[in-house]
């Protein structure tokens, strides 16, 4: 079932594996073919479900950007399982796909066995720099529009916050930069608008009530996103931190072998009933070469 009819779009999937159903949402200018490294290691323990989000992969792009709304995006997704027949999922997003996950945890706690967060942030509280970051995505928006999409993602990927992606090498970033440069114009243009870190409901405040046992997986070159999970940790009964050593913002890239162990050892806990915080990792700060 490659594409699956939600209402007035189609959204793509890939379905690999059997078992328990795991639900895999990329990040922004990707798609679920990115998690092609996770989806050969997770397969033979779950039906690995991997979806292009809206606007993204071979998933439509409607030309309204209220489409795009992250509560439209939830609901979506809850039409989705529903017609792929899963009650129940272990959920894994990456960066925008884990505050999409966030967000749909959060409104179908049901349906969410585990979670699994990797550089996630819920939202912006403060007022002003959430006014700044719409007006800013607003921006960015209209340069892909007007530059077109290859300009755009060469000029993205220069971020000091994909930096640490150089160490996999020159082949890889130019298959990565082609699958990127696959999306289209509007589809991320609009993606921007509607789901970005300013135009989402700041959801900070309803961590409390998140039910799901909550990894919350960082790089341990991810700063930002380190200082972040520290915060969300704080705030999350059920949450603990994995902090992914030789890695920066996309751990499940840089270091997929020791993310894909840690994931696949917390989904596959035998209880989940005990409340634990803090960081859970594979190698230690001080020998991460080990």
């Amino acid at each position: 079932m490659p594409d699956v009819r939600v209402g007035d779009v189609s959204l793509h999937v890939t379905v690999v594996g059997e078992g328990e159903p795991l639900i895999l949402l990329h990040g922004f200018t990707g798609s679920g073919a990115q998690w092609a490294p996770q989806v050969e290691a997770f397969a033979g323990r779950f039906r690995t479900i991997a979806v292009d989000l809206l606007g993204h992969g071979q998933s439509d792009a409607p030309a309204d950007p209220e489409r795009y709304r992250m509560e439209r995006c939830v609901a979506d997704l809850r039409t989705l399982v529903d017609a792929l027949g899963v009650e129940r999922a272990c959920w894994l997003g990456y960066s925008m796909g884990a505050r999409v996950a966030l967000a749909f945890a959060l409104a179908h706690p049901g349906c969410v066995r585990a979670l699994v967060l990797e550089g996630v942030a819920p939202g912006i509280e403060d007022p002003f720099l959430r006014r700044q970051r719409i007006a800013d995505d607003e921006a960015l928006a209209g340069r892909i529009e007007r530059a077109g999409v290859e300009r755009f993602v060469d000029d993205w990927m220069q971020q000091p916050l994909f930096a640490s992606q150089a160490r996999l090498g020159k082949a890889f970033l130019a298959a990565a930069r082609a699958a990127r440069c696959a999306n289209s114009a509007v589809g991320l243009a609009n993606a921007l608008r509607a789901m970005g870190t300013g135009a989402q409901a700041p959801l900070w405040g309803q961590l409390s009530t998140l039910a799901p046992p909550t990894l919350l997986v960082v790089g341990e070159e991810d700063m930002k996103f380190r200082a972040i999970a520290e915060t969300m940790a704080l705030r999350t009964p059920r949450a603990r931190i994995a902090i992914i050593p030789q890695a920066g913002h996309a751990a499940h890239l840089e270091n997929a072998r020791t993310f894909n162990a840690g994931v696949l050892r917390f989904l596959t806990e035998e209880s989940f009933g005990t409340t634990r915080t803090g960081s859970a990792r594979p190698q230690s700060r001080e020998s991460p070469q080990q």
